[in-house]
């Protein structure tokens, strides 16, 4: 187990949330070049914020090996947005720290 998930663990579920989402958008500013103060909107595509292909990757792995767990390349493509994979990452990759909650 990452030492990531390991901090995640010993988190409630709310503040999993705030601190993947807090981890998610440092890695992207990070390979955007922006500094810790600019704002990263959540909803944008990585695209129309000037990340190539290649920085997503990058981007891809640096998660991969924070969370030890694999990103499916196809969903950044079609889901290239911080909000959108932050909502995979939760549902389809960290389950057992994000179970489903009974409506």
């Amino acid at each position: 187990m990452t030492a990531v998930l390991e901090k995640l663990q010993s988190l409630s579920r709310a503040e999993r949330l705030a601190e993947l989402e807090t981890l998610i958008v440092a890695e992207f500013k990070a390979a955007l070049l922006m500094d810790e103060d600019d704002e990263l909107p959540l909803t944008d595509s990585f695209f129309d914020l000037g990340l190539t292909s290649l920085g997503l990757m990058d981007v891809r792995q640096r998660l991969e090996e924070l969370l030890g767990r694999g990103i499916g390349s196809t969903m950044l493509f079609n889901s290239p947005t911080v909000e959108l994979l932050l909502d995979y990452l939760t549902t389809d990759v960290l389950t057992e720290l994000f179970p489903a909650r009974r409506q």
